[in-house]
């Protein structure tokens, strides 16, 4: 089994989403579900397609994180 971190975006009018370890590889969808689906397809169709091209499949490095900000920032400019 293979794991790719998926990275999902709001557009104006649609989602887009991709995979940072599997360059090229992209997919959209008029809603979140819709892109979900074809980003899957997306990925298993390159998978696929590296296989039959005996070429390596990447292992996944990418990984997320999120970051919080306070609301009101401090005044210090002190780096913790």
């Amino acid at each position: 089994m293979h794991r790719f971190l998926v990275v999902i975006e709001k557009a104006n009018n649609n989602y887009s989403a991709y995979s940072p370890d599997l360059p090229g590889c992209v997919a959209t969808g008029s809603t979140r579900k819709e892109v979900e689906k074809n980003i899957y397809e997306a990925i298993e169709m390159h998978v696929k397609g590296l296989i039959e091209d005996n070429l390596p499949i990447p292992e996944s490095e990418s990984f997320a994180e999120y970051v919080a900000i306070a609301e009101k920032p401090s005044t210090s400019s002190e780096v913790v």
